[in-house]
């Protein structure tokens, strides 16, 4: 959606409003929050939908005005953010708007925590990013690899391979970044910067023709955005390579299957043909890392039986297998633990491996 049509939207809220303001109770309409009660599993497309369940704000009622009028702050922000061709990030966003209201001295917004939240309904209410209103996330994982890009706004064009070790910086949007070529078989995904690096210094994305993303723990919207175009401009296979431990399981998820908070976007952030490559419980006996296991902890087990529950692993076979596997043992396993059998391991022996046999579960 271009600039002009994110403005239309607001300017639409903005009237419906005002004429509200004139016959009735002025409101605004959003679509609630994806939770795991209101989002559902499409079996077909292999990705997570948010049920349409609407909320309403009304202005005349006490326990709502305060969210009505900090909805207003921030769409008008946007708005003006949109015409001036500028961008601000939320911790800016929320500082431009917090403020003393006179007479009444109360605080715009107390906390960021606040206007984040508040971002987020704007988008279910006008169905765009908060990206596409210029407001935008802090910078959140590397790509390396032989992948040239441009940037349209400024013209600039890079290799990733050619920008050192660290690679090119994922920004918060890739919408205004072309992929002007790629000459790399496929992507494999990292959780950890410390791995990621790893494998660029074994030199791993020249050895397999690779592009290497490191995601930094949850994966971010730009890297979810980039693997899904990475994917489908580019028809790249895309692999996986987290923790062994359930929340390794679920970035893993979110990437593949979209995210409950995320549910409204997944068919343009979710990747649902990617594969996992590691780690796994069958790992830790292929490979003999019991000494290198760490103790599950309550929060764990918790956390398990909770994926283990969810439609999208519930009638997967190959998954819950891991699950009770990881419940009987009781144990969980980093990634970083392959270093245990040499720096090299990782990339000389465990992925190519894995790659080679196709040792992925989906």
């Amino acid at each position: 959606m271009n600039k002009k049509a994110v403005v239309k939207k607001i300017e639409n809220l903005a009237k419906k409003i005002y004429e509200e303001f004139e016959f009735g109770s002025p409101s605004i309409e959003f679509i609630v929050r994806g939770s795991l009660k209101n989002i559902e599993y499409d079996v077909g497309k292999d990705i997570i939908r948010l049920k349409k369940s609407l909320g309403k704000r009304e202005f005349f009622n006490l326990g709502h005005v305060r969210k009505f009028t900090q909805t207003i702050m921030v769409a008008a922000l946007a708005k003006e953010l949109l015409e001036k061709d500028k961008t601000a990030s939320l911790r800016e966003v929320y500082y431009q708007l917090k403020h003393t209201i006179p007479v009444v001295n109360e605080n715009t917004f107390e906390e960021q925590a606040e206007s984040d939240a508040i971002i987020e309904d704007l988008e279910r209410t006008l169905g765009v990013i908060r990206e596409q209103m210029h407001i935008k996330a802090d910078r959140r994982g590397s790509v390396y690899g032989d992948i040239t890009m441009r940037d349209r706004k400024r013209g600039d064009e890079w290799n990733c391979a050619k920008l050192g070790m660290g690679g090119w910086s994922i920004p918060s949007t890739i919408e205004d970044i072309d992929i002007v070529d790629v000459n790399t078989d496929y992507v494999i995904v990292v959780e950890k910067d410390a791995l990621f690096e790893r494998l660029v210094e074994e030199k791993l994305p020249e050895k397999l023709r690779a592009i290497l993303i490191s995601v930094k723990g949850q994966a971010s919207r730009g890297a979810r955005r980039l693997i899904h175009r990475l994917r489908y401009e580019h028809r790249l296979p895309v692999l996986v390579f987290t923790d062994g431990d359930p929340w390794g399981f679920y970035i893993y998820s979110v990437i593949k299957r979209g995210s409950m908070k995320l549910s409204h976007f997944s068919e343009y952030l979710a990747t649902p043909d990617v594969k996992f490559i590691g780690m796994t419980m069958d790992d830790i006996e292929e490979y003999n890392l019991w000494n290198v296991t760490m103790k599950l902890k309550q929060v764990d087990e918790k956390r398990v039986k909770e994926l283990m529950s969810y439609p999208w692993f519930k009638n997967n076979k190959a998954w819950q297998r891991q699950f009770r596997k990881m419940l009987k043992w009781k144990v969980k396993i980093e990634q970083d633990a392959l270093a245990s059998k040499s720096l090299e391991f990782v990339a000389e022996k465990y992925l190519p491996e894995k790659i080679e046999k196709e040792k992925f579960l989906t």
